[in-house]
């Protein structure tokens, strides 16, 4: 049995910082798994800290004298993702002027981390599957059958059963990755370990600026540990140095504290992140963020709705139009658009919408109506809502928020750095 001694240990060689029995409980099976061969898989959110568990578990196993390799797999490209793990063989494609070596092949005997593994795409993971299964493995190019003897180490922060399910990951891998699962908690789920982790920081940041460490309030500690922090410790990290070096006030109280807090603290679905295997074909994560473009639409086109029978009903439409569109109203709540419940019982001035072609001389008033309507057609065409646009606004919202780090902006909007990349260059954003 693990005691807490040899917890409190292990974070104190590897600076954790935190008490809450979720991470207490992630440090322990790290401590239990690392004397042994079995494949772990980490799983947390972007930020949380999964990497330092990969190292815990590498320094504390018996392969702690070789090598140890990390790997994000989301930041290599699916074209040489094949030859970075396993090598190549001169001229197996183009621009490979020399034969090379793979990190499976320079980690022979010691231990690899693969983050992300949920963004490897579909034809390595079936390479990757044979590694696990027989420790075999071909150079890209070549016929030749090599061994490796290499502990692997995975992590994610997408929900593989999803991406199973979705044909974006192999069962059979995921299932050999999990023998043993490690759950790391995100910032929110850890209590107080926040204001630790604050003064930590902060306290790292007086030394490094020369300035008195920041301190906070009771009310100001409620207010940060309320706070979801989507970027996890990460975005802590960062909201500790902009107080340090920012604010003149060395008490920092709730009202000051919340200045920094970003104003909008909803957050965007976290969505599946997965490769695309289908050329241009947009991932989960686009296809989430269009989702929420068309819900605000749907919900401009409702108050569109309301108003035009708000102006119906005091008397500013004509009765007729809305009997010809009654479907448009029928998702309005206590709508009732009957002639003999909504027409007033005092006759008033309705301006018709379609005016009689016939009437060569139209009064002066239908005149002015008519214009006004032009108007107002005219002004909705102008304002048609683009998914484009709105897309680009809400990138461009996200690299304001985060000072142009397009890391922390792509998980702000949970997509991968490379298709916000790739969504700047389309956009011609100018950073």
């Amino acid at each position: 049995m693990i005691t807490s001694q040899e917890i409190q240990s292990v974070k104190q060689r590897y600076g954790i910082i935190g008490n809450s029995p979720l991470l207490n409980h992630a440090i322990e099976v790290a401590i239990q798994a690392a004397p042994t061969d079995m494949t772990v898989l980490i799983t947390g959110e972007s930020g949380s800290g999964k990497e330092s568990f990969s190292k815990i578990i590498h320094s504390m196993s018996l392969r702690k004298h070789g090598k140890f390799i990390a790997i994000n797999c989301g930041a290599i490209p699916e074209g040489t993702i094949d030859s970075e793990l396993f090598g190549h063989e001169k001229g197996s494609f183009t621009g490979a002027h020399e034969a090379r070596k793979g990190y499976f092949e320079v980690t022979n005997g010691g231990s690899i981390f693969l983050d992300e593994i949920g963004e490897m795409p579909l034809g390595t993971q079936s390479r990757l599957l044979r590694v696990l299964e027989n420790g075999e493995f071909i150079k890209v190019g070549s016929s030749k059958v090599l061994k490796t003897d290499v502990r692997v180490i995975t992590a994610t922060n997408v929900n593989l059963i999803k991406a199973v399910e979705k044909g974006k990951f192999r069962e059979d891998l995921y299932y050999r990755l999990n023998t043993v699962p490690i759950y790391v908690p995100p910032l929110r789920e850890r209590g107080e370990d926040i204001v630790l982790l604050f003064r930590k920081f902060t306290s790292d940041f007086s030394e490094k600026y020369q300035v008195k460490p920041i301190s906070l309030d009771e009310d100001a500690q409620k207010l940060l540990m309320s706070y979801a922090f989507p970027g996890n410790i990460r975005q802590l990290k960062n909201l500790a140095e902009q107080i340090s070096l920012l604010e003149q006030t060395r008490e920092v109280d709730a009202a000051t504290l919340s200045k920094y807090l970003p104003a909008d603290r909803s957050r965007l679905p976290m969505a599946l992140t997965g490769r695309s295997t289908g050329g241009d074909s947009s991932d989960f994560s686009e296809r989430d963020l269009l989702y929420k473009v068309l819900f605000d639409m749907k919900k401009d086109m409702n108050e569109l709705k309301k108003l035009v029978l708000e102006s119906y009903q005091s008397g500013g439409l004509n009765q007729s139009i809305i009997n010809k569109h009654q479907d448009l109203f029928e998702d309005l709540d206590n709508t009732s658009l009957t002639r003999s419940e909504r027409e007033p019982s005092t006759p008033s001035y309705q301006v018709p919408l379609v005016l009689d072609s016939n009437k060569s001389n139209p009064s002066d008033s239908q005149a002015y109506e008519e214009e006004g309507i032009q108007d107002i057609i005219h002004e909705e065409d102008d304002n048609s809502l683009s998914l484009e646009k709105k897309e680009r606004e809400m990138i461009l919202k996200a690299l304001r928020k985060h000072n142009n780090k397009r890391k922390y902006a792509a998980g702000d909007l949970g997509i991968s750095e490379r298709t916000l990349y790739r969504k700047i260059k389309q956009y011609e954003i100018d950073q």
